[in-house]
Protein backbone atom coordinates (compact mmCIF):
# COMPACT_ATOMS: atom_id res chain seq x y z
CA UNK A 1 0.00 0.00 0.00
CA UNK A 2 1.47 3.20 -0.87
CA UNK A 3 0.19 6.13 1.04
CA UNK A 4 -0.11 9.94 -0.22
CA UNK A 5 -0.05 13.13 1.95
CA UNK A 6 -1.23 16.33 0.15
CA UNK A 7 -1.27 20.04 0.97
CA UNK A 8 -1.29 22.89 -0.95
CA UNK A 9 0.23 26.20 -1.72
CA UNK A 10 -1.69 29.21 -2.83
CA UNK A 11 -5.44 29.86 -2.99
CA UNK A 12 -7.78 28.47 -4.93
CA UNK A 13 -10.54 30.89 -6.28
CA UNK A 14 -10.72 32.72 -9.25
CA UNK A 15 -12.23 36.03 -8.40
CA UNK A 16 -10.14 38.81 -6.24
CA UNK A 17 -7.28 35.90 -5.31
CA UNK A 18 -4.59 37.28 -3.87
CA UNK A 19 -2.54 34.84 -5.60
CA UNK A 20 -1.82 33.61 -9.43
CA UNK A 21 -1.00 30.49 -8.58
CA UNK A 22 -2.69 27.12 -7.07
CA UNK A 23 0.06 24.20 -6.01
CA UNK A 24 -1.15 20.48 -4.28
CA UNK A 25 2.06 18.40 -3.58
CA UNK A 26 2.15 14.86 -3.16
CA UNK A 27 4.38 13.11 -0.71
CA UNK A 28 3.73 9.09 -1.20
CA UNK A 29 5.52 6.96 0.99
CA UNK A 30 5.26 3.00 1.09
CA UNK A 31 3.52 1.13 3.96
CA UNK A 32 6.82 -0.56 4.81
CA UNK A 33 8.79 2.45 4.97
CA UNK A 34 6.34 4.13 7.28
CA UNK A 35 7.62 3.47 10.55
CA UNK A 36 11.16 4.12 9.79
CA UNK A 37 10.61 7.19 8.03
CA UNK A 38 8.61 8.78 10.78
CA UNK A 39 11.42 7.65 13.02
CA UNK A 40 13.77 9.63 11.17
CA UNK A 41 11.84 12.54 10.98
CA UNK A 42 10.94 12.56 14.75
CA UNK A 43 14.59 12.55 15.04
CA UNK A 44 15.37 14.99 12.76
CA UNK A 45 12.83 17.30 15.16
CA UNK A 46 14.47 16.18 17.76
CA UNK A 47 18.02 17.72 16.30
CA UNK A 48 15.82 20.92 15.71
CA UNK A 49 15.24 21.45 19.22
CA UNK A 50 19.04 20.93 20.48
CA UNK A 51 20.09 23.20 17.88
CA UNK A 52 17.04 25.92 17.33
CA UNK A 53 14.83 25.60 20.30
CA UNK A 54 12.12 23.87 17.68
CA UNK A 55 9.67 21.68 20.00
CA UNK A 56 8.55 18.38 18.61
CA UNK A 57 5.21 19.71 19.10
CA UNK A 58 5.82 23.04 17.42
CA UNK A 59 3.97 22.82 13.94
CA UNK A 60 5.99 24.01 10.56
CA UNK A 61 3.53 24.92 8.75
CA UNK A 62 6.14 27.03 6.33
CA UNK A 63 4.17 29.79 5.58
CA UNK A 64 3.10 31.17 8.70
CA UNK A 65 6.67 29.73 9.73
CA UNK A 66 8.28 32.72 7.72
CA UNK A 67 5.67 35.25 7.98
CA UNK A 68 3.74 34.77 10.53
CA UNK A 69 5.62 32.74 13.14
CA UNK A 70 3.45 33.56 16.83
CA UNK A 71 5.25 31.78 19.55
CA UNK A 72 8.06 30.97 17.46
CA UNK A 73 9.08 34.58 16.51
CA UNK A 74 11.75 33.75 19.41
CA UNK A 75 13.69 31.83 16.85
CA UNK A 76 15.32 34.46 14.02
CA UNK A 77 13.83 34.47 11.26
CA UNK A 78 17.05 33.63 9.39
CA UNK A 79 17.28 30.71 11.62
CA UNK A 80 13.32 29.96 11.04
CA UNK A 81 14.97 29.56 7.02
CA UNK A 82 17.89 27.60 8.23
CA UNK A 83 15.19 24.92 9.58
CA UNK A 84 13.23 24.68 6.27
CA UNK A 85 16.45 24.24 4.00
CA UNK A 86 17.69 21.32 6.44
CA UNK A 87 14.40 20.01 6.25
CA UNK A 88 14.00 19.97 2.62
CA UNK A 89 17.45 18.06 2.95
CA UNK A 90 16.45 15.59 5.09
CA UNK A 91 13.40 14.50 2.89
CA UNK A 92 15.82 14.33 -0.58
CA UNK A 93 17.82 11.87 1.79
CA UNK A 94 14.51 9.76 2.47
CA UNK A 95 15.25 7.68 -0.72
CA UNK A 96 11.92 6.12 -1.39
CA UNK A 97 9.43 9.33 -1.07
CA UNK A 98 8.47 10.28 -4.00
CA UNK A 99 6.90 14.18 -4.72
CA UNK A 100 4.13 14.63 -7.17
CA UNK A 101 3.54 18.25 -7.51
CA UNK A 102 0.60 20.09 -9.76
CA UNK A 103 1.31 23.73 -10.73
CA UNK A 104 -2.22 25.64 -12.14
CA UNK A 105 -1.68 29.05 -13.46
CA UNK A 106 -4.69 31.28 -13.16
CA UNK A 107 -3.49 33.77 -15.57
CA UNK A 108 -5.65 33.82 -18.56
CA UNK A 109 -7.88 31.17 -17.31
CA UNK A 110 -12.31 31.65 -18.02
CA UNK A 111 -13.88 32.79 -14.62
CA UNK A 112 -15.83 29.81 -14.48
CA UNK A 113 -12.29 27.52 -14.21
CA UNK A 114 -11.96 25.19 -11.17
CA UNK A 115 -8.33 24.52 -9.83
CA UNK A 116 -9.27 23.11 -6.76
CA UNK A 117 -11.51 20.35 -9.14
CA UNK A 118 -8.87 20.91 -11.91
CA UNK A 119 -5.25 20.43 -9.33
CA UNK A 120 -7.17 17.34 -7.54
CA UNK A 121 -8.25 15.89 -10.87
CA UNK A 122 -4.45 15.79 -11.87
CA UNK A 123 -2.88 14.76 -8.75
CA UNK A 124 -5.54 11.78 -8.17
CA UNK A 125 -4.25 10.70 -11.58
CA UNK A 126 -0.79 10.41 -11.63
CA UNK A 127 -1.60 8.55 -8.46
CA UNK A 128 -3.15 6.51 -9.98
CA UNK A 129 -1.07 5.99 -13.16
CA UNK A 130 2.00 5.49 -11.28
CA UNK A 131 0.65 2.76 -9.26
CA UNK A 132 -0.61 1.22 -11.96
CA UNK A 133 2.72 1.37 -14.05
CA UNK A 134 4.63 0.70 -11.03
CA UNK A 135 7.18 3.36 -10.78
CA UNK A 136 7.03 4.38 -7.15
CA UNK A 137 10.17 3.43 -5.63
CA UNK A 138 9.80 0.56 -2.67
CA UNK A 139 8.40 -2.67 -3.16
CA UNK A 140 7.51 -4.00 -6.49
CA UNK A 141 4.71 -5.85 -5.74
CA UNK A 142 2.13 -7.23 -8.30
CA UNK A 143 -1.23 -5.58 -6.89
CA UNK A 144 -0.23 -2.51 -4.70
CA UNK A 145 -3.03 -0.06 -4.03
CA UNK A 146 -2.73 3.94 -2.57
CA UNK A 147 -4.95 5.65 -0.09
CA UNK A 148 -4.75 9.18 0.22
CA UNK A 149 -4.34 11.66 3.62
CA UNK A 150 -4.77 15.12 2.40
CA UNK A 151 -4.16 18.34 4.91
CA UNK A 152 -7.76 19.34 5.76
CA UNK A 153 -9.28 21.00 2.91
CA UNK A 154 -12.78 21.16 1.03
CA UNK A 155 -13.71 17.57 2.09
CA UNK A 156 -17.38 17.02 0.46
CA UNK A 157 -16.33 18.66 -2.87
CA UNK A 158 -12.89 15.80 -2.77
CA UNK A 159 -15.00 13.20 -1.53
CA UNK A 160 -17.71 13.79 -4.56
CA UNK A 161 -14.71 13.83 -6.94
CA UNK A 162 -12.89 10.73 -6.35
CA UNK A 163 -16.05 8.82 -6.12
CA UNK A 164 -16.76 10.54 -9.53
CA UNK A 165 -13.93 9.46 -10.83
CA UNK A 166 -14.22 5.54 -9.69
CA UNK A 167 -16.86 5.65 -12.21
CA UNK A 168 -16.44 8.28 -15.01
CA UNK A 169 -12.90 9.82 -15.39
CA UNK A 170 -12.57 11.64 -19.17
CA UNK A 171 -8.63 11.49 -19.93
CA UNK A 172 -7.98 13.02 -23.25
CA UNK A 173 -6.25 10.44 -26.17
CA UNK A 174 -3.00 10.48 -26.55
CA UNK A 175 -1.02 8.38 -29.08
CA UNK A 176 -1.75 5.75 -30.83
CA UNK A 177 -5.02 5.79 -29.18
CA UNK A 178 -6.34 8.73 -31.51
CA UNK A 179 -8.60 11.40 -30.91
CA UNK A 180 -11.36 11.79 -28.01
CA UNK A 181 -11.34 10.32 -24.51
CA UNK A 182 -10.59 7.44 -22.61
CA UNK A 183 -12.50 6.52 -19.45
CA UNK A 184 -9.69 5.85 -16.92
CA UNK A 185 -11.55 4.91 -13.71
CA UNK A 186 -9.81 4.68 -11.05
CA UNK A 187 -8.80 1.51 -9.94
CA UNK A 188 -5.44 1.52 -7.39
CA UNK A 189 -6.83 4.00 -4.99
CA UNK A 190 -9.09 3.08 -2.49
CA UNK A 191 -11.32 4.43 0.22
CA UNK A 192 -12.54 8.43 0.73
CA UNK A 193 -9.68 10.61 1.48
CA UNK A 194 -8.62 10.39 5.34
CA UNK A 195 -8.22 14.42 6.27
CA UNK A 196 -5.33 14.90 8.92
CA UNK A 197 -4.72 17.95 10.73
CA UNK A 198 -0.99 19.35 9.98
CA UNK A 199 -0.56 20.48 13.49
CA UNK A 200 -0.43 17.04 14.36
CA UNK A 201 1.37 15.09 11.64
CA UNK A 202 4.87 15.35 10.52
CA UNK A 203 4.25 14.00 7.38
CA UNK A 204 1.79 16.64 6.11
CA UNK A 205 3.61 19.06 7.39
CA UNK A 206 6.41 17.79 5.40
CA UNK A 207 4.02 17.81 2.16
CA UNK A 208 3.42 21.60 3.33
CA UNK A 209 7.19 22.34 3.27
CA UNK A 210 7.31 20.89 -0.65
CA UNK A 211 4.28 22.84 -1.67
CA UNK A 212 5.57 26.21 0.16
CA UNK A 213 9.49 25.45 -1.57
CA UNK A 214 7.63 25.49 -5.06
CA UNK A 215 5.48 27.97 -4.64
CA UNK A 216 8.42 30.29 -3.65
CA UNK A 217 9.85 29.12 -6.99
CA UNK A 218 7.26 30.50 -9.27
CA UNK A 219 6.60 33.55 -6.90
CA UNK A 220 8.73 33.82 -4.04
CA UNK A 221 8.56 36.69 -1.63
CA UNK A 222 11.58 39.48 -1.40
CA UNK A 223 13.21 37.44 1.73
CA UNK A 224 13.00 34.51 0.04
CA UNK A 225 14.37 35.91 -2.99
CA UNK A 226 16.92 37.87 -0.60
CA UNK A 227 18.12 34.97 1.17
CA UNK A 228 18.04 32.26 -2.10
CA UNK A 229 15.70 30.36 -0.40
CA UNK A 230 13.45 30.72 -3.75
CA UNK A 231 16.21 27.79 -5.14
CA UNK A 232 16.10 26.04 -2.00
CA UNK A 233 12.64 23.70 -3.88
CA UNK A 234 15.69 22.27 -6.63
CA UNK A 235 16.87 20.63 -3.06
CA UNK A 236 14.27 17.99 -3.12
CA UNK A 237 15.36 16.96 -6.72
CA UNK A 238 16.08 13.59 -5.60
CA UNK A 239 12.65 12.42 -4.80
CA UNK A 240 10.53 14.20 -7.64
CA UNK A 241 8.30 11.76 -9.39
CA UNK A 242 9.14 12.38 -12.93
CA UNK A 243 6.58 9.62 -14.33
CA UNK A 244 4.22 12.01 -13.19
CA UNK A 245 5.08 14.35 -16.15
CA UNK A 246 7.68 12.99 -18.61
CA UNK A 247 8.06 16.15 -20.82
CA UNK A 248 9.03 18.64 -17.46
CA UNK A 249 12.48 17.81 -16.23
CA UNK A 250 10.70 17.83 -12.75
CA UNK A 251 7.92 15.77 -13.34
CA UNK A 252 5.74 18.88 -12.03
CA UNK A 253 2.00 18.99 -13.88
CA UNK A 254 1.23 22.15 -15.24
CA UNK A 255 -2.38 23.33 -15.71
Amino acid sequence: MYLMYVDESGDPGMVNSPTRWYILSGLVIHELNWTAYLEELVSFRQAMKDRFGLRLRDEIHASHFMTRPGDLAIIPKHQRLEILRRFADQLAGMPELSLINVVVDKANKPKDYDPFTKAWQALIQRFENTLSYRNFPGPKNADERGMLFPDRTDERKLRQLMRRMRTYNPVPNQAPFGEGYRNLQLRKIIEDANHRDSDTSYLIQAVDLCAYLLYQSLSPSSYMKKKSGHNYFSRLRQILCTYAAPRDPDGIVHL
